[in-house]
């Protein structure tokens, strides 16, 4: 995974998104998205990871899944450092996120939902006699 393959994954869960009608969604899983990608970058060993999109009634879950059996930690980096916060964003704009660790420890899979806002349908009131 290089630098420019989260520029390269977000125009593409953008263009998914915004063609399956989840346009409101795509700034918070972008950035979601962004974090995870820059997690394999800066922890997994040879960088390489497995990223899905799936679309889910309302809004979408991108998982992001590595051969590496250390897990995430969420922690918030000191002052004004530039790591140790990816977790925190993560939490902050996705509506549910996780960690599911792969039967025997062999790696884990990351992953965030981002959900549309419910638009409730104006009711009609029937005219009775």
């Amino acid at each position: 995974m290089g630098e420019h393959s989260a520029r390269h994954l977000r125009r593409i869960l953008r263009l998914y998104l915004v063609g399956s009608g989840l346009a409101e969604v795509t700034d918070a899983a972008e950035l979601a998205l962004t974090e995870l990608v820059a997690n394999v970058v800066r922890h997994v060993p040879g960088r390489r990871c497995r990223v899905c999109f799936l679309l889910r009634p309302g809004g979408v879950r991108v998982e992001v899944a590595d051969d590496c059996p250390e897990l995430p930690a969420r922690t918030v980096g000191g002052g004004l450092g530039e790591s140790g916060r990816g977790l925190v964003i993560v939490d902050a704009v996705a509506d549910r996120w996780g960690v599911t660790v792969r039967p025997g420890g062999r790696g884990k899979t990351v992953w965030f939902e981002c959900l549309g806002r419910c638009r409730a349908a104006p009711v009609e009131a029937e005219a009775g006699p």
